[in-house]
């Protein structure tokens, strides 16, 4: 390929953005992606996948460019690029930002960083101490490896106004080609990346994009219609929505959160969706919970978490986090397990589950939870420990549990 300047001028510019304002890559990415409507789809995908390699492979990229200092000035990002041009294969033009570039270094050094995980797999050291102490080398290899490639699309069919074969065929006609996935009854895979959210299947709610591990979640739960279930940290949504195609639009779905902001996302959706049993409730005070104590037939605790299982989507994650933050979420999650597990009535059901791959934020946090005063009144059913290089899909975790009384 040939390297075009304004293309190339983007890309710098969002990897300033990301890397020194600290702004998220999926929204710098879909900004960058708006600037110049003469690109065809070629240089879209050449905008957005270069951005998120650089960022996957930051620590390595910069290492090799010996660039050691943060924020970036202009001149190391694109020093970076031109490692990530370099190990890509291409041919770097003769502009002065790739003057000296020493390409038989470059892959020298390459060869000899990747002897090192945290190198080769691009990782600050304290995340691959806390993935070795809790996984253990073998299995934290084969996962943060799986974490550095890029997520697949999976779409969830919304069977409130179609259904998957049905969705298929529509797609097909847009020469959008899907594969179905066993085992995932809603899902359908993209074969090729492509613009989803500007067909009309989209726009007119035949499906929703959601990984195929967070897919499987509310299935854990056996939602039935005409239950009363309550989403506790419903957040956009995703898996409200999910939960109430499986209710039909039946029954009544809580959905709460703290952010007013997300619930309204929600309603946007759930609209589009076709979707009219939520109802919406902003945690402001402790009493949005406690009068709901032992009045849902199923609760949905999405725990806030360290996100460890979806770097693969968020590879910018993998700097933004920091040690302490794994603390004090392992804190917010007890209590989130303490404060909403009563609103569950006595023979109802409870999911805890998170996209972290850390026994310490899922497994041990449910050991914990059945030894307090609150969780012995709750029998554990069983879990799913899904991890990214064995699934193909996010790292997730998921817990059901049942209320004795």
């Amino acid at each position: 390929m040939r390297f075009h300047r304004n293309i190339s001028f983007a890309v710098i510019d969002a990897l300033m953005a990301i890397f020194n304002e600290g702004e998220y890559a999926d929204k710098v990415v879909a900004r960058a992606l708006k600037l110049d409507k003469r690109w065809g789809s070629s240089d879209r995908k050449f905008v957005a996948e270069t951005i998120y390699d650089i960022v996957r492979w930051k620590r390595l990229y910069a290492e090799i460019a010996e660039v050691k200092r943060e924020p970036f000035d202009r001149d190391s990002i694109w020093r970076m690029f031109a490692v990530w041009a370099t190990l890509k294969g291409y041919t770097l033009p003769d502009w002065k930002y790739f003057e000296g570039t020493p390409v038989r270094k470059i892959k020298g050094k390459f060869d000899e960083l990747s002897k090192d995980r945290k190198f080769k797999e691009s990782i600050p050291d304290w995340m691959d101490e806390i993935g070795v102490s809790e996984l253990g080398e073998a299995v934290w290899s084969k996962e943060i490896k799986a974490q550095n490639e890029p997520a697949k699309v999976i779409l969830r069919t919304n069977t409130i106004r179609t259904n998957k074969e049905a969705l298929k065929q529509e797609l097909l006609k847009l020469d959008i080609h899907t594969k179905v996935l066993e085992n995932y009854p809603e899902a359908l895979e993209l074969e090729e990346r492509a613009n989803v959210f500007m067909t009309d299947a989209f726009k007119n709610g035949m499906f929703e994009v959601q990984d195929a591990s967070s897919q499987m979640v509310a299935h854990m739960l056996d939602i039935q219609p005409g239950m009363r279930v309550v989403d506790t940290c419903a957040g956009a949504g995703g898996k409200t929505l999910h939960m109430a195609c499986l209710m039909q639009n039946k029954g009544q779905i809580i959905a709460m959160d703290l952010y007013e902001s997300k619930l309204k996302q929600l309603k946007i959706r759930a609209k589009r969706n076709g979707i009219h049993n939520i109802e919406y409730r902003v945690i402001d005070t402790t009493k949005v919970i406690k009068k709901l104590h032992g009045q849902a037939d199923r609760v949905l605790i999405d725990a806030p978490c360290s996100g460890l299982g979806v770097l693969k989507r968020n590879p910018d994650a993998k700097w933004k986090l920091k040690p302490e933050f794994i603390d004090n979420i392992r804190k917010v999650q007890a209590e989130v397990l303490e404060s909403y597990a009563p609103i569950v009535k006595p023979g109802g059901k409870l999911v805890y589950a998170t996209c972290s791959v850390l026994p310490s934020e899922n497994q041990e946090q449910i050991k914990k939870f059945l030894t307090t005063e609150t969780g012995k009144n709750f029998t554990f059913v069983e879990d799913k420990k899904i991890l990214a290089h064995e699934s193909g899909y996010d790292g997730f975790y998921m817990a059901l549990l049942t209320r004795n009384k």
